[in-house]
């Protein structure tokens, strides 16, 4: 009887494959925190070129879309999506969001979209750039006045926070396809763009 892993065991190419990924969690686990953010503004770097992609073509017109009545209009979720790089610069400064007296981002036009995306993405830069560990070690606290929301370390909560970013930007692309706006290439071709 042959068992998978005899078969990968004896297979060079698969077990190469094993050996590079067990070195990169080895690596990933043994990085310090300044590392780790380097490599969370990679990623970061990496999505904002598809996300500004997106953003440059939600027309005003469509703000106001939404799939279904009980969805937020199209125009709420793409300021999310652009806003979303300056909740993680606050994370790494303020060490806090304040509902209270966080200023909620607005745009009446796709071009202040845009921007507003391209101040946050150079504003979360800076702020990657700049972190040292104690900013990176700090609790981050999500509340409202005096309410209490949420609160986690930076380090942990960076990476969940980029995924809540992807996210929104994937939820995105699903109210472009149904408002009939093209869907640019983003991790690989699209119905509307064929180039990776």
């Amino acid at each position: 009887m042959s068992y998978g892993w005899v078969k990968l065991h004896n297979n060079n190419t698969g077990w190469r494959f094993w050996q590079r990924i067990c070195r990169f969690w080895n690596k990933l686990l043994h990085m310090n925190n300044k590392q780790l953010a380097e490599v969370y503004l990679k990623e970061m770097e990496a999505e904002a070129a598809a996300t500004r992609k997106c953003l440059e073509r939600i027309p005003s017109s469509k703000f106001d879309f939404k799939p279904h009545p009980t969805s937020m209009n199209m125009g709420y979720l793409a300021i999310l999506v652009a806003d979303i790089p300056r909740w993680i610069a606050y994370m790494l400064t303020t060490h806090e969001i304040d509902f209270a007296t966080y200023k909620q981002a607005n745009a009446a036009t796709t071009d202040e979209l845009v921007k507003q995306f391209d101040e946050n993405m150079a504003m979360v830069t800076k702020a990657f750039k700049e972190a040292e560990d104690k900013d990176l070690e700090a609790d981050f606290v999500l509340k409202n006045g005096d309410k209490m929301l949420f609160s986690a370390k930076n380090i942990e909560y960076i990476g969940p926070t980029i995924n809540h970013w992807v996210h929104h930007r994937g939820q995105l692309t699903t109210y472009m396809r149904i408002a009939e706006i093209p869907i640019p290439s983003i991790y690989g071709p699209s119905g509307d763009e064929r180039q990776f």
